[in-house]
């Protein structure tokens, strides 16, 4: 009886050691490839958390939709299924109206601007203000600024007039898209390149990353170069599982995730013209560059958007981000 009660007691404490041992597995899903700045950010995450906690974490990375589609993640991270995402910054109007902001078209000259106001207190606020919803707004990722494209020149906002554009499920660019007489459709990412081929919608809107590593470039035949709305990302975690970590663990991987995203920035703006020069490479669909009468003509026929959406935003939000653009 003794002898059995030693060899339990033995079997426990090596049960207990060996699940000491194991590794908090962290999953981060995302949407996109790995060449694209989410993509590298996130490799580098896992790069510096396994390093910085070797033999406690082991950071698993989804890229391409192949765990969760963008229709889909949010519910993953609010469940524990996932621990990381970083979503597109217009995947948040349900959770936070006033985030719909960086979904206004022609709001900030570049993504310098962009930069700027994500640092201020209002952008700050805007991170933090998913907390009450259990998420964990960790920091603004950088993809760059969007381009039209379509299977025709959208020289001016009539060009637009009865085309299907794709977008993301955001009440901002659906209203974007109806000021210039298109037809938005929501799809999921992750069927934009079929739906594009088969003709489903006609046209979309994307940053250089996007359109040159996911081929949209091969099934239109116009890219404008209008830089008219900024998709950039929050990285965000489920904020029960992040306070439940233990204290030492929460400081590295703070770090490494504060470092990885400051990466992923730095190669968002060093390979947005790199992007860029791919697609004119490649010779498949025509980059058109506007003029500026051009711009200020969708730039006018959008405008009206910014003060459908004032109310819910706030006016001194959108003024603070116009504010950014003069700095």
């Amino acid at each position: 009886m003794k002898l059995n009660m030693l060899l339990a007691a033995a079997l426990m404490a090596v049960g207990i050691q060996a699940q000491a041992a194991d590794p908090i597995i962290i999953k981060y899903s995302h949407v996109v490839a790995d060449i694209t700045p989410k993509g590298q950010a996130a490799l580098k995450f896992k790069e510096l958390a396994e390093k910085a906690l070797p033999g406690r974490v082991e950071v698993q990375v989804f890229p391409n939709s192949q765990l969760y589609g963008d229709g889909k993640e949010m519910e993953a991270l609010l469940l524990g299924d996932v621990q990381i995402i970083a979503p597109s910054l217009a995947k948040f109007g349900k959770y936070s109206k006033q985030i719909q902001i960086f979904d206004l078209p022609f709001l900030f000259d570049d993504i310098h601007a962009v930069d700027r106001f994500q640092a201020s207190s209002g952008g700050q606020m805007l991170l933090r203000s998913l907390e009450k919803h259990g998420i964990m707004g960790f920091g603004f990722l950088h993809n760059g600024m969007k381009q039209l494209s379509a299977n025709k020149p959208l020289y001016l906002p009539e060009d637009a007039k009865g085309l299907k554009f794709r977008i993301q499920n955001s009440a901002v660019l659906e209203e974007q898209f109806k000021a210039v007489g298109g037809n938005p459709q929501k799809l999921a990412f992750a069927e934009v390149y079929q739906a594009l081929q088969s003709g489903v919608v006609d046209g979309t809107e994307n940053p250089w990353s996007n359109i040159y590593s996911k081929k949209f470039h091969e099934v239109q035949t116009h890219i404008m170069e209008s830089n008219h709305g900024v998709l950039d990302y929050m990285v965000i975690g489920n904020a029960q599982w992040w306070k439940s970590l233990p204290a030492d663990v929460r400081t590295a991987l703070g770090k490494a995730m504060a470092e990885s995203i400051k990466y992923g920035n730095k190669v968002a703006l060093e390979e947005d013209a790199g992007f860029r020069a791919k697609v004119i490479a490649d010779n498949k669909a025509k980059v058109v560059p506007m003029t500026k009468e051009q711009l200020g003509a969708w730039r006018k026929a959008m405008q009206p958007v910014w003060k459908k959406f004032e109310g819910e935003i706030g006016k001194d939000l959108i003024d603070a981000a116009i504010k950014s653009n003069n700095q």
